[in-house]
């Protein structure tokens, strides 16, 4: 396994790659009784963070503390109900849906599930090359040659450019995945749970993966995780979330050493081993 992150060092006038801005949102539940109004649950209540380009932010918490509702609005796949995201400077929920387009060609997403994520109908090759293709103006030969660049990243070869999902083990199909996501030569990586569903030693290799492309591309991630020990690993700084609000933040290894609130403590206590 990696050893375990340092915070870099960046100037204090850097601006911010990522900034959520008190941001809110909450979810309208079924209605129980057609006499009484719906209601709501509150997912993310006032959250604010910022994130520096070719840093690591690790997001932690028990399920159902908003994790991945926070990943959802900083890849502007819902707006929030209150407060703004910013990426590079630029509100997303006011760009039209051309420039969000264009906008999300610099922010993509890994996902917790290589069997779900990937289409077992489409090519390895039409699956990495997917977000170049919604993106105008990319040739089918360019796609193509960046998909084999992609795929090189991450350790697979350009004759897998034709085989299928089914074709390969859980850890490779992760290495798709984030091939996929590296094709646009984002800036940011959204990380939602990505080893969960790995075996712990195919774990290791994709964590290590992750950082090498940090260290090559200068990828910064926002990586979502219930396992401590992942992100003590990976993240250069760590933000604990209890239902729905920010708690605790600050360098990895500062928070897991001398915790501050109550609630971080419960969660280090929990992931000791018996």
């Amino acid at each position: 396994m990696p050893e375990s992150r340092t915070p870099p060092d960046r100037s204090a006038a850097a601006v911010p790659l990522v900034q959520v801005e008190r941001v809110s949102r909450h979810y309208r539940l079924p209605r129980e009784s057609v006499l009484k109004p719906a209601p709501t649950v509150r997912a993310l209540h006032d959250v604010s963070l910022t994130l520096h380009a070719g840093t690591s932010l690790g997001i932690v918490g028990e399920s159902g503390s908003g994790k991945s509702t926070l990943a959802r609005l900083v890849m502007a796949l819902e707006r929030p109900d209150a407060g703004r995201v910013r990426f590079a400077g630029q509100d997303l929920a006011a760009l039209d849906a051309a420039a969000l387009r264009r906008a999300r060609a610099s922010f993509q997403m890994v996902f917790q599930d290589p069997y779900g994520s990937l289409d077992p109908r489409r090519t390895v090759g039409q699956t990495v090359a997917e977000p170049l293709a919604m993106l105008h103006g990319t040739a089918r030969d360019e796609q193509r040659a960046r998909a084999a660049e992609a795929l090189d990243a991450v350790g697979l070869r350009a004759s897998d450019l034709d085989k299928y999902p089914h074709e390969f083990s859980g850890g490779q199909r992760q290495r798709i995945a984030i091939a996929r996501a590296l094709i646009t030569r984002p800036q940011l990586i959204v990380a939602d749970e990505p080893v969960s569903a790995l075996d712990v030693s195919v774990q290791a290799q994709v964590l290590n993966l992750m950082q090498d492309l940090q260290d090559r591309y200068g990828v910064t991630y926002l990586f979502i995780s219930h396992d401590l020990a992942v992100v003590d690993l990976v993240c250069d700084e760590v933000l604990v979330l209890q239902h729905g609000v920010v708690v605790e933040r600050g360098a990895t290894r500062e928070v897991f050493t001398r915790p501050q609130h109550e609630y971080t403590r419960t969660l280090l206590a929990a992931a000791e081993p018996a």
